[in-house]
């Protein structure tokens, strides 16, 4: 198998959303700096209530998938749809809002650590319109898998991988482009491997300790771009290392994007407002 190697690096900026929620944002700071089909990747992280109690009120998306991954803390869900549920520590939420979906994401918290990840997944244009639907899971629900040989632990969110000869799939299911999203945790100077397709695009984002792909550093807060390949090479460093993998089928289409609404044409951005302002998004 051929190594892959780091392609671009994508170094996280500080940034706010929502009602005023501090984070930093990686992948999707501009237009040129998103991975097919990949759009945005937010890391939000912080002990004082002032960076996050704003939370993120009521807006609508179109035509992409959002996934809420949390590390610590609660974080309540609402959408148009009557979904209402809690997302704890170490759960995932996966929302493909297709035409429409008009949603609130709220701490549940007053205070106390707050840390996780959203991520943005574009859809192809023949699914920008499927009616929206949404999956949660709990950390208890989530494809836990311990490798003997190195003590490396690996939370398998969504996807397909064969480590040791046996093969494991994670809880999120029939999405679009089969993602891999795969959160590593691997102990001081342990290398660890994971075999991916390659005709799958993605990147490493390092957010504890220190690591390596193959020859090169990763550093903390940034989207490591993956070469071509069909094997990621990874190494921790003294102090153990915290990654997400992320991986995909490019979608080659292009993109048209307008805040929470992505489509392929400028029309269909204006449609997609219009429908919002008509009451007729979702």
């Amino acid at each position: 198998m051929t190594d892959r190697t780091i392609k671009r690096r994508i170094t996280a900026r500080p940034s706010r959303d929502g009602a005023g929620v501090s984070l930093l944002r990686s992948v999707g700071q501009s237009p040129g700096q998103r991975i097919d089909p990949f759009l945005m990747l937010d890391c939000f992280f912080s002990d004082n209530p002032d960076d996050y109690i704003a939370g993120f009120p009521a807006h609508p998306h179109r035509g992409f998938e959002t996934v809420t991954y949390m590390l610590d803390g609660q974080m309540r869900h609402r959408d148009h749809l009557g979904n209402e549920a809690v997302l704890g520590s170490g759960g995932v939420q996966w929302m493909t809002a297709g035409r429409g979906v008009i949603h609130e994401e709220m701490p549940e918290q007053q205070e106390g650590l707050m840390r996780g990840f959203q991520l943005w997944i574009n859809l192809p244009a023949a699914e920008k319109m499927t009616p929206a639907r949404y999956q949660e899971f709990a950390a208890e629900e989530i494809t836990n898998i311990e490798d003997l040989q190195t003590g490396a632990r690996v939370k398998l969110i969504a996807g397909d991988i064969t480590l040791n000869g046996q093969t494991y799939s994670g809880p999120v299911s029939g999405i679009s482009r089969a993602p891999l999203m795969l959160d590593l945790r691997l102990p001081a100077n342990t290398t660890f491997s994971v075999p991916l397709q390659d005709d799958r695009a993605g990147f490493v984002y390092l957010f504890e300790g220190s690591a390596q792909m193959y020859d090169a550093g990763l550093n903390l807060h940034e989207a490591a771009e993956l070469g071509e390949g069909e094997l990621i090479q990874l190494q921790a460093g003294p102090e153990g290392a915290a990654l997400l993998l992320l991986a995909a089928q490019p979608i080659n289409e292009p993109i048209a994007q307008y805040g929470p609404f992505v489509m392929n044409t400028p029309e269909e951005i204006d449609q997609a407002i219009n429908d919002y302002r008509n009451g007729t998004l979702v």
